[in-house]
């Protein structure tokens, strides 16, 4: 006899970084870890966070929502971890907001670091009273279901992004960067040598340097044509 159908399909049980390594991470600026990510690992633009002052490190866990639907949120919270990040993937769906202000203060009640979504938010006002960072497309005063079919702790996309649960996720002003699991002690070794370099190029820039020396012998090649 067929009996009624899955409508929430969740993986409870994944591999985590080392707490050292979010540790190592957090206060990082994300153009930093793209540049350790050889220029590569940002969400799309659109999703920023709800104030310029939000920032986050974590864990991932996902949670896949069909349109208009909110199903899997709430059972992602009950099942995360302390600091983890809740990334919950829309297809981009702008018809409704996919949390608002009770499900943000639920989640900031358990501990999670953050909210992002590839989808829209409402009631701002009272996400930003509960204390969590959130980050979205953007803002709708329309309101989710929670029929699913959905999913928790499978790998989601965000746009062109494709996101694993235990995966590492950093968000500030500038917007979101993931860095696989496997690559997170990869990008801190990195960054040793990406802030000596940093560092050494805004002291000239501070300087008054006002550009790299590449660029004079750049012009000066036949590689640039000069029009009268």
């Amino acid at each position: 006899m067929i009996g009624d159908p899955v409508l929430l399909s969740v993986r409870k049980d994944f591999p985590r970084p080392q707490l050292s390594q979010v540790d190592a991470l957090r206060g990082v600026p994300t153009g930093f870890i793209v540049d350790a990510q050889n220029g590569t690992g940002a969400l799309g633009y659109q999703i920023k966070p709800l104030t310029i002052e939000m920032s986050f490190t974590g864990v991932v866990i996902t949670a896949q929502a069909a349109p208009r639907d909110m199903l899997p949120v709430q059972p992602a919270i009950a099942l995360a971890s302390p600091g983890d990040v809740l990334v919950i993937a829309t297809a981009g769906y702008d018809g409704a907001a996919i949390i608002g202000d009770n499900v943000a203060v639920m989640a900031k009640n358990k501990g999670l670091a953050a909210v992002v979504t590839d989808g829209l938010v409402r009631d701002v006002e009272g996400i930003l009273d509960a204390g969590i960072p959130v980050f979205c497309a953007g803002v709708s005063p329309n309101s989710p279901y929670s029929r699913g079919p959905g999913s928790i702790g499978l790998p989601i996309a965000l746009g062109d992004s494709v996101i694993n649960p235990g995966d590492l996720l950093v968000g500030d002003r500038d917007g979101v960067v993931v860095i696989a699991r496997d690559q997170v002690g990869a990008v801190i070794n990195s960054l040793v040598e990406l802030r000596k370099m940093e560092a050494a190029l805004e002291a000239k820039v501070k300087g008054g340097l006002t550009h790299m020396p590449w660029v004079d012998e750049y012009l000066s090649s036949n590689k640039v044509r000069y029009v009268e």
